[in-house]
């Protein structure tokens, strides 16, 4: 069965990142921005700030028991012609920046690939993107191991993702949600970054699909069923580790955040396949199961007690909100399913 007001709590108590916690991050980025506008040192190359990835998208959820959440935004910086051989250096200023600032110098802070990450203590990390446009016209970020240019579009991919999230009837993102949690939460498909995550997702949902069924995407479970269902059948027709391009058309692709070894990468590709394969049968029993218990117990199964009925449902004393039996099994598996 659908269930549909189940997920609405599952999605609203369990997965999604609230509101306060939002707000917080929101004016933890306007003070970390303001703090690097007042630097000497850096200011006059500033030129903005930007959300990125799971903040910028709408895909943010909420972190395993007491870890850190975490966001990123695009420090947007203009070129300094000194740095032109040396793209590293606006990480490395960045870094130094924060250094220098009263309040973040004494927190952790460190210098990543892309990034520098300030870490606050027992809550969350922000990961401050510095984002450059080219005077010969290239988008970039840097790569600070290479010391390199890397081509981005972040912009042109928060816009597919909109339209994605359009064509699937505002449901997509909330399916990402669902999946994330099942990584993080569940400890299923681990070592699978966001982005291929969400890329792949996103692909699978088409405006083809809702031309020949246009309730394919209609709401959450239906989706969810449909876009992983879907995502199995790229999967399983691709046993390699595939490129997965960025869909904004900025050329790059994400195959190398399976990871750095061939065969690393590869066997965390492998797990995630089968992973996906083993939850697209998990969903679709619990989906077109009849009986309204037994499909609870079962979507129960996957999501854990967290997929409850609303608390003013009559139906939730009839149906309380956790399944010993399903419970138990995710207990000892370590993984839902």
């Amino acid at each position: 069965m659908e269930l549909t007001n189940y997920f609405n709590v599952l999605l609203k108590d369990t997965v999604n990142l609230g509101q306060v916690k939002l707000d917080l991050l929101d004016s933890r980025v306007e003070a970390v921005y303001k703090a690097l506008n007042a630097d000497e040192q850096i200011r006059s190359l500033i030129l903005g700030k930007t959300p990125q990835g799971s903040w910028a998208h709408r895909t943010i959820i909420n972190p395993v028991g007491s870890n850190e959440f975490d966001a990123d935004f695009m420090l947007d910086m203009g070129e300094n012609p000194d740095w032109s051989d040396d793209p590293k250096k606006y990480i490395e200023e960045v870094y130094a920046a924060l250094h220098r600032q009263s309040t973040y110098g004494n927190m952790p802070h460190s210098r990543k690939c892309r990034c520098v990450r300030l870490v606050y203590a027992n809550s969350m990390h922000l990961d401050i993107v510095p984002h450059l446009n080219l005077a010969d016209g290239r988008e970039v970020i840097v790569n600070r191991d290479d010391n390199d240019w890397e081509l981005t579009d972040p912009q042109g991919f928060t816009d597919w993702m909109k339209n994605k999230d359009a064509l699937a009837k505002g449901n997509l993102r909330k399916v990402i949600r669902l999946m994330k949690y099942l990584r993080d939460h569940k400890n299923s498909f681990t070592g699978t970054r966001s982005i291929l995550l969400t890329t792949m997702l996103g692909e699978q949902v088409t405006e083809l699909r809702t031309l020949l069924d246009p309730s394919y995407y209609s709401d959450v479970p239906t989706a969810l069923l449909h876009i992983v269902k879907d995502l199995d059948v790229w999967l399983q027709a691709n046993p390699s580790t595939p490129p997965v391009a960025d869909p904004s058309g900025s050329g790059v692709y994400f195959g190398h955040r399976w990871g750095s070894d061939p065969e690393k990468a590869q066997a965390t590709y492998s797990y995630f396949r089968d992973r996906i394969h083993v939850h697209a049968a998990q969903i679709e029993e619990a989906y077109e199961e009849e009986n309204k218990e037994r499909s609870i117990e079962l979507w129960q199964g996957i999501f854990g007690d967290g997929f409850k009925a609303p608390a003013t449902s009559s139906s939730s004393a009839k149906f309380p909100a956790a399944a010993p039996a399903a419970a138990s099994t995710v207990g000892r598996s370590g993984r839902a399913g």
